[in-house]
């Protein structure tokens, strides 16, 4: 059956493939409880503006508190708001039922739906980014000293540990946490009121229904409330930064879970086998959350593009917009949530500087050494280090290999330099466990400068508990405050 409400009208019959196809009651479930709400908090301040009259207030009020926020909508009707309107005049006739949309508009309603749904997806959504977070915490807690080597052009580059990686994904994921957060204030405003695009002549409170709500404001100006998807927009570029972080990680665990790398092993109950080859551990849960997050850019693009063509005012382009929003944040947090599983079951080679290719990752601090201890510029001790390390190589020798004897002729040969070398100074200097025992820096692999920035990083993820439990407790105290004034206003019949 096809909404009668807005037929008989201008609009005379439509035909059944023609509403279907501009409908967007497919993906207008999660809006319900919101839509619902609204209506309330309208009503609500309709009668306190004593635009309606109690009575009718009563009725509305009580009808509306009979609809369950979590049934399923009827696909054959256009949207959620005609499904409300005529859920509501079902029960008590279109007489009282026909003011419900009174000084409102599905424009201004149905922004201010997402914006609800929204704000609620971005709590849910931060929550998960931070169980990640304490997940790489408590694994990097385990892996303080537990050498890694770390990669430039997916070449092993210089020794760091497995904990400061990790915490190299807890600060990429507090700046997309810190993003998110930002956007929040924007979303969280109120377009109620703004009708169609002009307002309305009634004399209506935007300030009541947006403090019911649990708005921290009104979307003021009435074209940009009901015209603009920008909030949308923001958030899917947030979600796009996080998609690619996430990627990345996803990636990284894919190539040190691989036998050549040999850095990590997947949990079984994490990866798949072969229908043909019996010794495979494939990364099949890694693989998906990859791909899965260029379909996250994909709807950024595609809503860019969308907004880019409209002009101002209300289109019903901007429902495009919508479902493409809600796919990203559930694919982005089941992916999050899905890390952080994984994360608390990973296990790490503590051994892997055993092998062969990774003997040269320290020559920095040998070429450091030349500098500090016997005053060669770093330039030609580069060159010194880079010209021993092709000879080394050119033999099939190791690094460990290295005799000052060696050092001292190629010192001679490539630079003229005449040199005297401890073999004690090359032992150190290529040691990993020193190497990344000296590199204290601020921001470095040492396990004291680590442990420094995981205690840092614990603060980071308690505040971000705190400012969510905040969140959380003001939209209570206005759900509170509606449902308050719903039931006082609901037994006020006079």
């Amino acid at each position: 059956m096809l909404s009668k409400l807005l037929r008989g009208g201008r609009i005379g019959s439509a035909r059944k493939d023609v509403v279907e196809f501009t409908a967007s009651i497919k993906s207008d479930q999660k809006l319900l409880e919101a839509v619902i709400k609204i209506n309330q908090a309208h009503v609500t301040m309709l009668l306190e503006q004593q635009i309606i009259k109690p009575l009718t207030a009563a009725k509305l009020l009580a009808a509306l508190s009979e609809i369950d926020p979590k049934m399923t909508l009827d696909q054959t009707l256009e949207d959620v708001h005609l499904a409300v309107e005529e859920a509501v005049n079902k029960k008590v006739g279109a007489d009282v039922g026909g003011n419900l949309h009174i000084a409102k508009s599905r424009n201004d309603q149905v922004a201010t739906a997402i914006r609800m749904a929204l704000r609620t997806s971005l709590h849910d959504l931060i929550t998960q980014i931070v169980k990640l977070q304490d997940s790489l915490i408590g694994l990097a807690e385990k892996h303080i000293e537990t050498l890694l080597p770390s990669y430039t052009h997916l070449h092993p580059a210089q020794p760091v540990t497995f904990a400061h990686i990790l915490v190299s994904y807890v600060d990429a994921l507090q700046r997309s946490l810190q993003r998110l957060k930002e956007t929040l204030p924007r979303v969280n405003l109120c377009p109620m009121g703004a009708g169609a695009i002009a307002t309305t002549s009634f004399p209506i409170n935007r300030e009541r229904t947006a403090e019911l709500l649990g708005f921290s404001g009104v979307h003021e100006n009435s074209i940009d409330a009901v015209g603009s998807r920008d909030f949308i927009l923001e958030t899917l570029a947030d979600l796009t930064l996080l998609a690619i972080d996430i990627s990345r990680m996803a990636e990284d665990l894919i190539v040190w879970s691989s036998p050549d790398f040999g850095i990590i092993e997947l949990p079984e109950s994490f990866a798949f086998t072969s229908s043909i080859m019996p010794q495979k551990k494939n990364p099949d849960v890694l693989e998906v959350i990859r791909a899965r997050m260029s379909q996250v850019l994909g709807n950024f693009v595609a809503s860019a593009t969308t907004l880019k063509a409209l002009p101002s005012g209300y289109n019903l382009d901007l429902q495009e917009l919508t479902p493409k929003l809600w796919e990203s944040i559930e694919t982005v947090s089941a992916s999050v949530g899905m890390l952080s599983e994984l994360a608390k079951n990973l296990n790490v080679n503590k051994n892997v500087f055993g092998k062969p290719v990774l003997e040269f990752a320290t020559t920095t601090e040998l070429a450091n050494m030349l500098t500090k201890k016997y005053d060669v510029p770093f330039r030609t001790s580069h060159k010194i280090v880079g010209a021993v390390v092709k000879a080394l190589l050119d033999k099939g020798l190791p690094l460990s290999n290295l005799k000052p004897d060696l050092l001292n002729k190629t010192a001679k040969d490539v630079a003229g330099i005449t040199l005297a070398v401890q073999p004690a100074d090359i032992k150190d200097s290529i040691d990993p466990k020193k190497f990344v025992e000296s590199h204290k820096a601020v921001g470095g692999p040492a396990p004291a400068e680590v442990k420094r920035m995981l205690t840092s990083r614990k603060l980071l993820t308690s505040h971000s508990k705190e400012s969510l439990k905040e969140h959380k407790s003001r939209l209570e105290e206005a759900d509170l405050q509606l449902k308050s004034a719903v039931q006082r206003y609901m037994l006020n019949k006079k």
